[in-house]
């Protein structure tokens, strides 16, 4: 047998050593044979995939185990990425595109098997045998699991399988002979493309649920992205969890019953919800506010004196029909220059023109309103107007000690306009009364403005939350019944706040007005406010006081009457969902760890730091410190807006400037997107922590709400809705389709809905947003977490309710 080696003289073999090697090998050829057909015990048919799927699932897990134990370091271990981890960099490029794991598969299969020449020859035999004729194998063969058009991999993770249906053949992507990849990038990316189309085209429509883990759907096609995308939020990612209690071995009985029921109801046949959308037939047309347009409890009011009519009558089921568009609506002209023109047609009133044209609030012109000056008050202009303010009270410090400002009877709102020249944000609220759409000319200017009015119950903030409160001719009579309305002022006012009163009563002197001024005088002084500065703007010819809150008690304490009465120490300045107003006062804090007893941090440091009265000994909503709670939101909203938000939403930001954030905890998702030309209206719905305090604290606002009746604002208000993890706790009280109608009514036509939530209620609010012929171009879905971005169409139903408590 020595002569059947290599020579070394020439390199060639001789004639008998040849035949001898042909022989053995044919030897070795038909010794695996037989043992192969000893330990099959069938032939297995083409057809029979679920088998041969099993079977060669189980060959390939037991391949991926030798190579994981012979490279315990290799990359199929290190590509798989941690969930919802936040850094792409300890990813290979390659995971990016979703295929690092197969190819880090093959990889050490194909180093595995060539380490030595008795596997490579035992394998090449055992390939000649199954496919003589050396072409690709069949599927019955396959190393991997090919169901519903996706090839799987023994990890679990799924790829697109390219099938051509006239050739009966499947394509996949592999490594050849030699471990080289036989296409380039460009060809992999057609290759993938191509696969993903045909694969839909022979799969169909998925089901809801049926997405693959870390699969995103763009547009209605699958795509694959790293997770770090979507969900970016590393070591905070229980921030997206509810803590919940652990039952140890034991399971509740209302799970078991749970399951039982979902049991049974997945035995049933499945049954497509069909939601009928009609149109609402209400007075109000498309301006209907449901809570605030209630006819039939507004005439059934005993009196109107407190501007009772204004306030809101929510009916006790919430309308779950659309509001129709106003006649030739388009898409609204972009910020900044909205804030001088928007277009007639999308808020067609005329009324306020020719009543308040010459005060230069709002004019026609052509197939536009503009909005030349501001308000009665600055009709020449607010900018100066707010310049004259500074120059009169430097302390006021705009966009610095000043941030966060209340204008009450805002009008068109233009001095929370041009304020944000300023780095200032303006409240602005003002009653939808006979001065016919003012915040509806507000909102579509893409100022913030909220229809409100100063009644019989407290406004809707916390206490001591408003650096600046603001009234210009607003007509409020804060004088009259012991002055509760200016006492509740006083209550939203951040002590050594300021308030800014622009009126007749200070720069007239007709008896009606002298007489105010006298009664403000006295009203004033017994609340220890401070008059720091009266002044006069020479352009616009009107008279400006400036009033300051104490920040302490010791004037109130100095008084000879107890006249207004502070409120009794169990009154909770916080409170403000439906509670009636009290003329009494709040003690001012003085607790140096207590909020109120100093002023924030300058904008915009207050904005990213937690502030001074979150205490290490209070737990935060996510269970943590309050102040390493209030961090770890900052930080987990600022990776999801940079990293998903900005990035993967295909949505177009220089067309967004109204936003609302339906469940702002913290406000970290408004602070997150404090680069962009937007506003963030902050909601914290009654039913969660009280957090709104802390929004206002660092600079941001917002208002409480509950989202089972209608927000008070007009119809296409907002370009953009922001949910996260509402719709799942909310359904559990509300009526889901009216909720959604709500969405639907607030939002601008083209406007985005970002919903974070389970994935079943991703899964129903997509049924409901389809049925109302949105678009649907994102949707991700992970661990039971889901992501949805929806857009919202021109489309309004043919089919009319009347709403008969609206209809006048």
């Amino acid at each position: 047998m020595a002569l059947g080696k290599y020579s070394r003289v020439d390199g060639k073999k001789s004639p008998s050593s040849y035949c001898s090697t042909v022989t053995f090998v044919v030897f070795v050829a038909l010794c695996l044979v037989g043992v192969w057909m000893m330990t099959s015990s069938s032939v297995i048919p083409v057809q029979n995939v679920d088998m041969s799927s099993q079977n060669s699932k189980s060959e390939v897990k037991e391949q991926v185990s030798e190579s994981n134990e012979s490279n315990p370091s290799s990359e199929t271990n290190e590509s798989i990425p941690k969930q919802f981890e936040d850094n792409p960099g300890d990813l290979p490029e390659d995971a990016t595109k979703g295929d690092s794991n197969e190819k880090a598969q093959e990889e050490n299969s194909t180093s595995q098997n060539s380490n030595t020449p008795e596997n490579t020859s035992d394998k090449a035999a055992e390939r000649n045998q199954e496919n003589p004729e050396n072409k690709p194998k069949s599927e019955d063969a396959s190393k991997t699991e090919i169901e519903n058009g996706e090839e799987k991999t023994e990890d679990g993770d799924s790829k697109m399988v390219d099938r051509d249906s006239e050739a009966g053949e499947t394509r996949t992507d592999s490594i050849n002979n030699s471990g080289s990849q036989p296409n380039t990038e460009i060809d992999k990316k057609f290759d993938s493309d191509e696969t993903e189309k045909k694969s839909e085209e022979n799969t169909g429509i998925k089901k809801d649920g049926d997405e693959a883990d870390g699969q995103i759907e763009v547009d209605g096609e699958a795509k694959d992205l790293v997770p770090n995308e979507v969900f970016p939020s590393g070591a905070k990612s229980e921030l997206l969890n509810e803590t919940t209690t652990q039952n140890g071995a034991w399971s509740s009985q209302a799970v078991e019953s749970k399951n039982e029921k979902e049991a049974q109801k997945s035995s049933e046949p499945n049954r497509e919800v069909v939601y009928n959308w009609k149109l609402c037939n209400v007075t109000a047309g498309p301006d209907y506010i449901p809570c605030l347009d209630n006819l039939q409890a507004i005439r059934n009011l005993r009196t109107t004196k407190h501007y009772e009519h204004r306030e809101r009558h929510c009916p006790e089921e919430p309308p779950t029909c659309l509001v129709p568009l106003p006649e030739g609506y388009q898409r609204p002209i972009e910020w900044p220059t909205s804030r001088e023109k928007i277009w007639y047609h999308n808020v067609p009133h005329t009324k306020l023109a020719q009543v308040k044209g010459h005060q230069n609030w709002v004019k026609v012109s052509g197939d536009y309103l503009t909005f030349p000056g501001g308000g009665t008050q600055f009709k020449h202009g607010a900018l100066h107007y707010i310049d004259v303010i500074q120059q009169s009270l430097p302390d006021i410090a705009w966009g610095k000690r000043s941030r966060v400002v209340l204008d009450v009877g805002c009008g068109v709102a233009s001095f929370g306009g041009y304020l944000f020249d300023r780095n200032v944000l303006t409240m602005s609220l003002a009653p939808k009364d006979e001065h016919e759409a003012q915040v509806q000319f507000a909102l579509e200017r893409g100022i913030p403005a909220i229809s409100a009015v100063m009644g019989t119950k407290r406004l809707l903030f916390p206490g001591r939350v408003f650096d600046v409160v603001h009234c210009a001719r607003c007509r409020v009579p804060w004088h009259i019944e012991g002055g509760k309305l200016l006492l509740e002022l006083n209550r939203v006012l951040r002590p050594g706040g300021f308030f800014i009163w622009s009126a007749t009563p200070v720069y007239q002197t007709g008896a009606e007005d002298a007489g105010i001024w006298q009664a403000m005088k006295e009203l004033t002084k017994s609340m220890c406010w401070n008059v720091v500065k009266i002044t006069k703007d020479k352009v616009n010819k009107v008279g400006i006081a400036i009033y300051q809150k104490p920040t302490s008690n010791e004037c109130y304490e100095k008084r000879s009457q107890n006249e207004p009465p502070l409120c009794q120490e169990s009154d909770d300045p916080n409170a403000a969902w439906n509670v009636p107003l009290q003329a009494c006062m709040h003690r001012v804090p003085v607790d140096a760890s207590e909020r109120g007893s100093q002023w924030p941090e300058q904008w915009s440091a207050r904005l990213e730091k937690p502030p001074y009265w979150l205490l290490s000994s209070q737990v935060g909503v996510y269970g943590k410190a309050a102040p390493e709670d209030f961090s770890s939101d900052y930080e987990h909203w600022n990776r999801v807006v940079t990293k998903s938000y900005l990035t993967e939403m295909e949505i177009n930001w220089s067309k967004v400037r109204n936003v609302m954030d339906m469940n702002s905890i913290y406000g970290g998702f408004a602070a997150a997107l404090k680069k962009l030309n937007v506003w963030v209206m902050n909601v914290v719905p009654v039913d969660s922590p009280d957090t709104l305090p802390i929004i206002y604290e660092r600079g941001l606002f917002g208002i409480y709400h509950d989202w089972c009746e209608s927000f008070s604002t007009y119809p296409r208000s907002y370009d953009l809705l922001h949910a996260d993890h509402l719709f799942s706790k909310i359904q559990k009280k509300c009526n889901l389709m009216a909720v959604v109608a709500e969405a639907d009514r607030i939002l601008r036509p083209e406007g985005r809905l970002i919903v974070r939530d389970k994935v079943e209620t991703i899964n129903e609010l997509e049924s409901l947003l389809k049925s109302m012929h949105w678009e649907i171009p994102f949707k991700y879905s992970k661990d039971n977490e889901g992501l949805l971005c929806a857009q919202k169409t021109l489309w309004r139903p043919t089919e009319v309710e009347t709403i008969a408590y609206s209809i006048g």
